[in-house]
């Protein structure tokens, strides 16, 4: 005999389904990639195309040209440009690139942005804290993996 569950019941199971987020801490690069989902929920690309534009977030534009926010200003030119990236990178790549790009390419001035610890001179306010959470990271490497040339 089959039930069929709705409401409250459902979303209780569906929530318990889902893991903990993977600790910043305890994501594992394999040369410089990050093949599982930090949260094993697929990203939303509108959520990250909302992530990368956010000055006080992802800040994408502060180093990069993307012609897909070509309604926002002042874009970046010290990384490389935005356009075509799922082309260049696979999903792995980018997802490691955005958790920690010091992981990938040794010197770059680009944040992790999904490490909580080993900063200098970091605000007490930030201390302990990634710039963004696993899920956000997932959003934007799904937005990321739309910009296709």
């Amino acid at each position: 005999m089959y039930r069929i569950l709705t409401g409250a019941a459902a979303l209780m199971i569906a929530g318990m389904a889902q893991a903990e987020p993977v600790a910043p801490s305890d994501v594992m690069f394999d040369d410089g990639t990050v093949a599982a989902s930090l949260t094993g929920v697929a990203g939303d690309p509108v959520a990250g195309r909302q992530v990368a534009m956010n000055r006080k977030l992802g800040n994408c534009l502060a180093c990069h040209v993307n012609s897909d926010m070509s309604e926002q200003s002042f874009h970046g030119e010290v990384g490389p440009e935005l356009d075509g990236v799922a082309d260049r990178w696979t999903e792995a790549e980018l997802r490691g690139i955005v958790t920690n790009s010091k992981m990938m390419f040794e010197g770059t001035i680009m944040p992790a942005f999904y490490k909580d610890a080993g900063y200098t001179r970091i605000l007490d306010d930030f201390a302990g804290q990634p710039i963004l959470t696993a899920q956000q990271v997932e959003d934007v490497v799904a937005y990321l993996m739309t910009l296709a040339e």
